[in-house]
C-alpha cells in the first residue's frame, strides 16, 4: 500500500475525533476521503501532515511509518490545504521557485520540474502572473503544481473545491484523476461532495470519526446514487 492508516485514533480532550481508522490506499488510486463536517477528516489530515502528533495506531507513507521515519514520510508526501497558502505578491512560478528551494531544488532542475509541473495542470501560461491575480480555480492549480515539484509519491488535498463553482470543480477533479493515471501518484481527496467521486474511486467513509465504509465507488452504491448512499450511511444530506 502506498498510503497505510491503521488503527488510528485521536482525541480532544475528552472528545473523540477518530476511533480505530483502518484504510489502504494503492499506488496510483483516486480515493476519496468522503464525510459530512465534523466526521474527523481535517484531524486526519492534521496526523498526516505531523500538525499533531498520533495518540493511538500509525500511518504509514510510500512504507514509510509515520513516526518511526517521519522524515523520509514527509519527502514522499505533497500536500494541498483548504486554505490558499500561496504568497499572493509573488507571481505562480516565484511561488513555485521558492517551494524548490526548500526542498533543496534549484537551478536547471527547477526550472524543468516548474515547467512540467505547470504544463500539467495547464498553468504554464500564467507562469509570470502574480498569484493575488488569480481566480480560485488557477490558485488551486498552482498549489497542486507546487505539491508536485519534489515529485511525491503520495498527494493529500482537504476539500480542494472549497468556494469553486460548478465547472472548475469538475475541471479540477479531473486534472487529478489524469494526474493518478499519468504519474502514478496516489491521492487521497477530502470531500463532503459525491459529485466529486467517480465509480471507479475508492471511497473511505467518514462519519463521526468512524470508518462506515471503504471500497469501490461503484460496489458501494449499488442501484443508489451516491449521495443517497451518502445520506442513508450518515443521515446527512449533502
Amino acid at each position: 500500500m502506498s498510503l497505510q492508516v491503521t488503527d488510528l485514533s485521536f482525541s480532544y480532550g475528552a472528545k473523540t475525533a477518530l476511533e480505530r481508522v483502518s484504510f489502504g490506499v494503492e499506488r496510483g488510486r483516486f480515493a476519496a476521503l468522503l464525510g459530512p463536517n465534523g466526521a474527523g477528516k481535517s484531524t486526519l489530515f492534521s496526523l498526516m501532515t505531523r500538525l499533531f502528533g498520533t495518540q493511538g495506531g500509525s500511518i504509514s507513507i510510500a512504507g514509510h511509518d509515520l513516526r518511526v521515519a517521519p522524515l523520509a514520510a514527509m519527502a514522499d508526501l505533497g500536500v494541498v490545504f483548504q486554505q490558499t497558502t500561496l504568497d499572493l505578491d509573488l507571481t505562480v512560478q516565484q511561488n513555485l521557485r521558492y517551494f524548490a528551494a526548500l526542498h533543496g531544488i534549484s537551478g536547471r532542475a527547477a526550472d524543468r520540474r516548474i515547467d512540467v509541473a505547470l504544463d500539467r495542470l495547464g498553468m504554464a501560461e500564467r507562469a509570470g502572473e502574480k498569484a493575488r491575480g488569480l481566480n480560485g480555480g488557477h490558485k488551486r492549480r498552482t498549489e497542486i503544481a507546487r505539491a508536485l515539484l519534489h515529485e511525491p509519491k503520495v498527494l493529500l488535498l482537504d476539500e480542494p473545491t472549497v468556494g469553486l463553482d460548478a465547472v472548475t470543480r469538475t475541471g479540477l477533479t479531473r486534472h487529478i484523476h489524469d494526474l493518478c493515471l499519468e504519474t502514478g501518484v496516489t491521492v487521497l481527496w477530502a470531500t463532503h461532495l459525491t459529485d466529486e467521486v467517480s465509480d471507479a474511486d475508492q471511497v473511505i467513509l467518514l462519519h463521526r470519526g468512524r470508518l462506515l465504509a471503504d471500497g469501490r465507488c461503484g460496489d458501494l452504491r449499488g442501484s443508489a446514487s451516491l449521495s443517497e448512499y451518502f445520506a442513508q450511511m450518515t443521515g446527512v444530506s449533502e
